[in-house]
């Protein structure tokens, strides 16, 4: 029992430290940074865009430094004068994606993207990472911000009002989830208030989301567009609306993204939030995800609730997709000589730091994929987009069809413990 007492003494006292370390480096608010990146499928560059301030900070004051280290790039911010390091995230975009693609061969192409930060105290600088064909981080750009200059710009674009779905607690102690309405006409917000309490009612049906509704807060923002629904371009369809979302992204039908970054994050900074999602007001199947970028599906088609949280585990959890029959436009999207970053997927080249531990005694690796290892945690073959050389973790799964209902242990795992990372 005195064992115990000391523990609990010793994680009080280290959380206030971390506490203080916040309040010392950092303002309640948000530093956002805009940049482009750009290039082809084999090289890349960066250009700084613009910097905002924006009024609400929805992240950790605790788990300041991420050491999960997922997605295809990371940023550190260290303080300019000592040389500290401040702050960390790890993160994925679409133009890592887009590399993958057959056009990226022939097209040089820019997106928009954005990190942000808790807003400095002190000048401080911004280092950025991206993985080399080994998947190590190798140092790709770098700005520094000095917090007090003028060019910052205050939010004022795109404000909108604000509604709480679900509200359990102080943002730093929750995982703040912001939903935004796409192709919702001004007619349509009672359509979209309703939907997001859909969306929060049918969230917390899936395990471990279930177990732990008192760590997340939701909130919806008010924002119409001119128009309803969604581009979908091969039918001729072009939609005004305000995050200029489109279907047959990457030339894939059901995958609905957007490369209006800034509309999204103009949108987003209305509420306090560490996870971006936007529900597409059509009853098309489709949607997509990229980790800690945003989350977007439909609002309306018959598989919606497994759309949208399969999603999600993507843009929160890191998840990767495990199904491998899919006509996706990438092309070796995962190099089979080095081990992937998402935690549900391994090439075996280093399964130990995945969930092997958790594989039943006398289950064989590679698991054949037999319906008699249909409820075993095991190595199957098959993920990733390929049939070959990629392994997931259950014989079915939400992240690889829809039929099931229900994350594989692997998978609860990854989720459980971001939701942890957040809500420490």
């Amino acid at each position: 029992m005195r064992y115990l007492t000391l523990l609990l003494t010793l994680f009080v006292a280290l959380a206030a430290n971390a506490q203080k370390d916040f309040n010392t480096n950092f303002h309640n608010k948000t530093l956002r940074i805009d940049y482009t990146h750009g290039g082809t499928d084999d090289s890349d560059f960066y250009a700084l865009d613009a910097l905002w301030e924006e009024p609400h900070w929805g992240g950790s004051k605790v788990n300041l430094i991420d050491t999960l280290r997922y997605g295809h790039y990371y940023f550190k911010v260290y303080d300019h004068k000592t040389h500290e390091l401040l702050y960390s995230r790890g993160y994925s975009t679409l133009f890592k994606e887009w590399q993958t693609t057959k056009e990226a061969k022939n097209v040089t192409k820019a997106f928009s993207e954005t990190v942000v930060i808790p807003y400095p105290k002190r000048k401080v600088d911004v280092v950025f990472y991206g993985r080399d064909k080994q998947n190590a981080f190798v140092k790709k750009f770098d700005v520094t911000v000095d917090p007090d200059s003028y060019f910052i710009r205050p939010h004022k674009r795109k404000q909108y009002p604000s509604f709480e779905v679900l509200k359990s607690g102080d943002p730093a102690v929750k995982v703040d989830v912001v939903i935004l309405p796409e192709g919702y006409t001004k007619e349509e917000m009672s359509l979209f208030i309703a939907d997001c309490k859909k969306f929060a009612e049918e969230l917390f049906l899936f395990d471990p989301y279930s177990e732990n509704k008192d760590k997340f807060n939701i909130y919806g923002v008010l924002a119409p567009s001119k128009e309803s629904g969604s581009d979908i371009p091969a039918e001729g369809i072009y939609k005004s609306t305000i995050m200029n979302s489109s279907f047959y992204t990457f030339d894939s039908e059901r995958y609905c993204m957007t490369t209006d970054n800034k509309s999204v994050r103009d949108l987003a900074a209305n509420a306090p939030y560490d996870q971006i999602y936007v529900l597409i007001n059509t009853d098309k199947y489709g949607g997509g995800a990229i980790y800690n970028h945003y989350n977007m599906s439909v609002n309306s088609n018959s598989l919606s609730a497994e759309i949208f949280v399969h999603e999600f585990g993507h843009g929160f959890a890191g998840l990767g997709d495990e199904y491998y029959n899919s006509s996706v436009a990438y092309s070796d999207f995962y190099p089979l000589d080095v081990e992937p970053w998402e935690p549900n997927l391994t090439t075996l080249v280093n399964f130990n730091g995945k969930w092997e531990k958790m594989i039943p005694k006398g289950v064989p690796i590679p698991t054949p994929n037999k319906e008699e290892y249909a409820d075993t945690l095991g190595v199957f073959e098959g993920g990733g987009y390929v049939a070959k050389g990629v392994y997931r973790p259950s014989y079915d799964c939400l992240m690889n069809t829809l039929k099931d209902d229900k994350f594989c242990g692997a998978c609860k795992k990854a989720i459980q413990q971001m939701i942890d990372f957040y809500s420490e």
